[in-house]
């Protein structure tokens, strides 16, 4: 029953704390194997951040010596697991005496109605009824408990007995029975008597599966130059460019300022490609014949394989590839013979490793390493998630005439992605599975998000879905930054989605997470460092270039992921991507502008203060602000240590006060709570517009563009001002920890240092050669952009 308890509608898109019970608890006096079969002396366990679920596995792994069919003389064997309403069953084989299945079922201890667990065996018949061959009985009450890591169970031959179980008959099966967690490795690939309803190829599509995301590289092609370049009209010398392709990336050089048959570029052309490396670089030399017509003059496809692989910015040596001439084809190979020369192409091109290859925005990065792995540090961290549960999900489709939710639950950070089985029917799945990865940065963040599983069969299409896609349930973010280490985290995060009606909570999810560092010298070097790799800073790309490269990298993600099996579809993968946050939006350019509005609203106010203070509204405060005044003035070299003083004493004060949740998705931030429904429906339309008449479809689109830029840096503006805010908000509080003792530290050294000294020092440093300079960004640049912004918070 989807139901939900009335509430206030502001807390309904707040984060609830909860108090699940996590970690094993074992029957038998809640110790695991305590006078249970199996018995054990470890009581924790890597699975602690989930609710304990009990199953009962079946391993069916093989039968010998099956009786045949005395008319057909053969035997299609399969096997038939019951437990109570619950049926499973494994394949049959065609004409095998001794087949092997090696497969398992999972049935839920919370839905088993049966004290006894048969296993049939069956020969499968085309006509007729299946013959019955014989069946393995097993009480409920005999299985024994396996805990992990102990060893699998080892399977038994069990002989076979008649249905009335008055005798044996021929033939034995090879079973394992025993009762077992989520956290047993039969676990990911079983039968669940949960998804029983699932038939055919939907099967695969309900397992729980961890993803790896293609190893991305740049490819980066410098077209220097062309030689012995002809034209078809022997009379004019050509004016060519260059046309390079890599899969669906297509990039040109410009075209050569002058008619010559040696052109000259020196043109960067970069792409993005992933192993193993299936596409070819096709280069094109074409002649500019006319401003609507362009004439092929030569050809070459070369192998990535080929291109060395860079792990820092010195050179690469440049190579010369012949041009294969356009119309000499296979028929025609004794003619290539006549040709003397041939047209030759200058290239120098590598495969950038040094690089890493932004397939999320940067405001929601989940990785920062450089593709090469020789260039990899040593994690910081672990980061633990155990992924509850959801509660009162909204039906998504329809069956029946019933609305019907197939939940599952998808994990994104760094190159791993994880997905949860797929609970069938249920408005409040539980999953309880937990997952690991390792942190290399505390400046990143995790993404999940909940979707609804179309690919089962059975159902009806809603309104408006495309046929074959998953249906967005919500997502939530969570920044590494702003959790305290060693702590578990229990939150209902609401699941909160955007629709062209309006804002809609979809459900809630239930997650424990935990971050635990394992060095914290290390995490604290970290705040001091460059975000990217080096390469970014020293040869960095423009912005055009980025949203470019970010665009080609999601579809390969996207596209490689789709591949696997069961697949992570590419609308699921754009979701989780956030492919479509640098588009047009009036309700978020007014989130923006009003950010901004918040981050003066401090200066505001100290400005109304001082007012106050010169129109002696408060006699009091206004003597107090002289006489400091006063002080200040005739002791000038106190006025920075009070300064940072009064900072350090700030921080300390909003340390009671500090945030006790990650902060999550903002509706009255992201201003979805009074956007207009025009604005909705601007923000929902298609790119380019649907709308009708020529002329409003190319303005539409010139502002839709134009106001993207300028909403990306209105976004980066209060992103600037609200890492101001968490300097002392104790958001990040390794970073205000850090920026307290550095305010503390400070104000102690200005105080014994003459002011006279510190700021002809200050002042040389400013205007220093540029000899001394660095093109990498300071340290106090690196942890400013380290800290949290509320950027996370916006929908």
């Amino acid at each position: 029953m989807n139901s939900r308890a009335t509430s206030n509608p502001q807390d309904d898109f707040k984060i609830k704390d909860t108090k699940p019970q996590l970690g094993e608890q074992w029957p038998h006096r809640g110790v695991r194997g305590g006078g249970g079969w199996i018995s054990s002396d470890r009581v924790t366990s890597t699975y602690d951040l989930v609710e304990q679920m009990y199953f009962l596995y079946v391993r069916v792994v093989k039968a010998r010596d099956l009786p045949t069919n005395p008319v057909t003389g053969s035997c299609d064997p399969y096997v038939e697991v019951k437990l109570g309403n619950y049926k499973g069953k494994t394949q049959h084989f065609e004409k095998k005496t001794n087949p092997e299945w090696n497969q398992v079922f999972a049935f839920s201890k919370e839905k088993i109605q049966s004290s006894v667990l048969e296993v049939f065996v069956r020969d499968r018949e085309i006509v007729a009824r299946d013959d019955y061959l014989g069946k393995v009985v097993f009480d409920m009450d005999e299985v024994p408990t396996r805990v992990p890591p102990d060893s699998p169970l080892a399977p038994q031959w069990y002989r076979l007995e008649d249905s009335r179980a008055e005798g044996r008959v021929k033939g034995e099966v090879m079973l394992a029975v025993w009762m077992g967690t989520q956290a047993d490795e039969a676990f990911p690939e079983a039968w669940h008597s949960d998804a029983a309803s699932v038939h055919g190829e939907g099967v695969f599509s309900v397992r729980s599966k961890v993803y790896v995301s293609p190893k991305l590289w740049y490819l980066r092609v410098n077209v220097i130059e062309a030689q012995d370049v002809e034209s078809q009209d022997k009379s004019q010398l050509p004016q060519v460019f260059v046309k390079a392709h890599v899969g669906n990336q297509i990039l040109e050089t410009k075209l050569c300022p002058t008619q010559t048959t040696n052109p000259f570029w020196n043109e960067d052309l970069i792409f993005v490609v992933a192993e193993p490396f299936e596409e070819q670089l096709v280069l094109t030399v074409e002649n500019k014949v006319s401003p609507s017509k362009d004439e092929l003059v030569g050809k070459v496809s070369l192998p990535l394989h080929i291109f060395e692989k860079r792990l820092d910015h010195r050179p690469v040596h440049s190579r010369w590839f012949d041009l294969e001439k356009f119309g000499f084809g296979v028929l025609e190979g004794d003619r290539r013979k006549e040709l003397k020369f041939s047209t030759k192409i200058h290239l120098r091109a590598c495969l950038e490793g040094c690089y890493h290859v932004l397939d999320e925005s940067t405001m929601y990065i989940s990785d920062q390493r450089p593709t090469a792995r020789q260039l990899w540090k040593k994690p910081i961290g672990i980061l633990e998630v155990g992924i509850l549960s959801a509660q009162w999900l909204l039906p998504m489709k329809t069956k029946d005439g019933r609305g019907r939710t197939d939940a599952y639950c998808v994990a994104r950070y760094g190159q791993k992605w994880v997905r949860t089985r797929t609970v069938v029917e249920s408005f409040s799945p539980k999953w309880n599975e937990q997952y690991t990865w390792e942190v290399y940065d505390p400046c990143t963040v995790i993404t999940l998000g909940v979707f609804d599983n179309c690919h089962l069969g059975g159902y009806e299409k809603p309104a408006g879905n495309a046929p074959g896609r998953d249906l967005r349930i919500g997502k939530v973010r969570v920044r590494l930054s702003t959790l305290e280490t060693d702590r578990i985290y229990t939150h209902s995060y609401p699941l909160i989605v955007l629709q062209p009606n309006g804002v809609k909570k979809m459900g809630e999810l239930q997650i424990a997470f935990r971050f635990t560092c394992l060095s914290l010298t290390h995490m604290i070097y970290l705040y001091g460092r460059p975000l990217l790799p080096k390469m970014h800073y020293l040869h960095p790309f423009t912005v055009r270039q980025l949203d470019s490269l970010r665009y080609q990298a999601m579809n390969i993600v996207g596209s490689r992921l789709g591949r696997a099996e069961p697949p992570l579809r590419k609308e699921v993968v754009e979701y989780m991507l956030d492919v479509d946050t640098h588009m047009w939006s009036m309700r978020r350019s007014k989130a923006n502008f009003f950010r901004i509005i918040s981050i003066f609203s401090g200066i505001i106010s100290m400005s109304k203060w001082l007012g106050d203070v010169c129109q002696w509204k408060n006699p009091i405060t206004t003597i107090l602000v002289h006489v400091l005044f006063c002080i200040l003035i005739c002791y000038p070299e106190l006025i920075l240590p009070t300064v940072f003083l009064y900072m350090f004493l700030i921080g300390l004060w909003n340390y009671r006060s500090r945030p006790r949740h990650p902060p999550h998705m903002d509706t009255k931030l992201s201003w979805a709570e009074a956007v207009h429904p025009d604005e909705l429906d601007e923000e929902f339309d298609t790119f380019p517009t649907s709308k009708s008449q020529d002329v409003v479809r190319m303005r539409y689109d010139r502002l839709k563009s134009v106001a993207g830029s300028i909403q990306t840096v209105v976004g980066d503006m209060a992103t600037q001002g609200e890492r101001f805010h968490a300097l002392l908000s104790w958001r990040d509080p390794r970073a205000t920890s850090i920026f307290i003792v550095f305010c503390l530290c400070v104000a102690v050294i200005l105080y014994v240092t003459p002011f006279k000294i510190l700021t002809l020092s200050t002042g040389l440093y400013l205007q220093r050669h540029p000899r001394f300079r660095s093109k990498m960004p300071s340290a106090p640049i690196n942890f400013f952009r380290r800290l949290p912004a509320r950027a996370d918070s916006m929908l």
